[in-house]
């Protein structure tokens, strides 16, 4: 089954009721959605029927989820989407793969072998490209030895997002004396000294060594916060507030929040930090992830924390790894190793497979950061001068978010300048 949540959030209207009967007959001419009432109706109606396909594959029955799906196809077979809304019609395109993804693992464990090839290969065609998925999904396991399959699977390898970072060119030294150098603000400044006794910070990081402080601190943040990547919090940006913010309201906030909130612990700890958007290759993406690179003066460098998922990660000796240490290691095929306890919101265990070779695979390609560590760094409501400076490989085009750009982001391809050491 495709693990992609394609489903769209309960923003949408009521329910379609006799329109989508009309769009669902295959006897009259396709219709075409118009208006934003359309589309959000289309979207609805797609949920709808999307809803009873997966309690009855949870359920195991199968021959059921199957015509389920197969309504769904002939649902998009019936409707198109006006060219005006372009963000709609991509997200039809993949949900449209998606579908026949999901068909054919129906039909592969039902025992019908040849409509599952044939099915999957239609998901292919009209463009499903989760190769990493495919190639561990316990549905094809009666076709997974068939040739079509495997000539299939090999079809779609050139979009891994693991096999796309092993790709990128590399890094290259460049002249860095008219760059921004990265400031930390220090721990006596009263802002982080509030943040310090709001959070009770010397408890919660207790009397081992600093290693130990950093993760209880990071234990500490994911426990308190809930993550929620769709909610854009409306409060200001420094620790306090967005903690206050998720007490009050209950709502979770985006791991940009979450990371800038455990920065400030850090760095009221007196612990350098910083927090990083990890970016992918695709430019039409627009997921990406921040975490956190904490710099440990036990270890002498940086190393990987990420709140969201309460993730840090190590080599095959144990030692913690830095957000560099773990890029190189997967373009190199070497080994890297995802704390067992990784999760997410306390609720969803996480496994190196899917955190390390997929999700941060896709985003390890560039990276963005700020110059200036501080308390509430990106405020919503004052003005913060804030350089950003992004790391990219040699040869890779600038993003157009950042084409004339030059009074507010510097573009290196020097990895050293970009993970300096903190200067004291």
């Amino acid at each position: 089954m495709n693990m992609k949540n394609i489903r769209l959030t309960t923003i949408f209207l009521t329910l379609l009721l006799s329109y989508g009967h009309v769009c669902m007959s295959q006897q009259l001419d396709k219709h075409i959605l118009k208006t934003q009432r359309d589309i959000d109706l289309f979207f609805e109606k797609y949920d709808e029927i999307y809803d009873v396909y997966h309690d009855f594959y949870k359920d195991k029955q199968f021959d059921k989820a199957i015509l389920h799906l197969k309504e769904l196809v002939t649902f998009f077979d019936t409707t198109a989407i006006d060219s005006q809304w372009v963000d709609a019609r991509i997200y039809k395109e993949e949900m449209t793969a998606d579908v026949y993804y999901n068909l054919a693992c129906c039909y592969a464990l039902t025992a019908q072998k040849k409509l599952a090839l044939e099915t999957l290969e239609k998901s292919i065609r009209v463009g499903y490209k989760d190769y990493r998925n495919m190639l561990n999904d316990s549905d094809f396991e009666s076709i997974r030895e068939d040739k079509k399959f495997k000539s299939l699977l090999e079809e779609i390898k050139q979009y891994d997002r693991l096999v796309i970072l092993q790709k990128s060119s590399a890094y290259i030294k460049e002249d860095i004396d008219s760059l921004p150098q990265f400031v930390y603000q220090d721990s006596g400044d009263y802002r982080l000294m509030n943040v310090r006794e709001f959070f009770d910070l010397d408890s919660v990081a207790g009397d081992g060594d600093e290693i130990s402080k950093i993760l209880n601190i990071l234990h500490f943040v994911h426990k308190a916060i809930r993550h929620d990547g769709g909610n854009y919090a409306l409060c200001e940006f420094d620790a306090i507030d967005i903690y206050n913010y998720h007490k009050s309201t209950g709502k979770g906030v985006n791991c940009r929040h979450l990371a800038i909130a455990l920065n400030e612990m850090y760095l009221s700890m007196g612990i350098p930090s910083r927090y990083v958007t990890c970016m992918p290759y695709d430019e039409k993406d627009q997921d990406c992830h921040v975490i956190n690179s904490v710099w440990s003066s036990q270890y002498q460098k940086w190393i990987w924390i990420d709140p969201t998922f309460e993730a840090y990660v190590k080599d095959e000796n144990g030692n913690f790894l830095s957000i560099q240490e773990v890029r190189e290691r997967l373009i190199e095929g070497r080994p890297v190793f995802l704390n067992e306890d990784a999760n997410w919101n306390n609720e969803n265990k996480q496994t190196k497979e899917y955190y390390l070779d997929s999700y941060m695979a896709k985003n390890l390609y560039w990276f963005d950061c700020v110059t200036n560590y501080c308390f509430n760094p990106e405020s919503r409501y004052r003005y913060v001068e804030n350089k950003h400076v992004v790391l990219t490989p040699s040869t890779y085009e600038t993003p157009s978010t950042y084409e004339n750009s030059s009074d507010w982001a510097v573009i290196t391809h020097d990895a050293d300048y970009f993970w300096q050491a903190p200067i004291k």
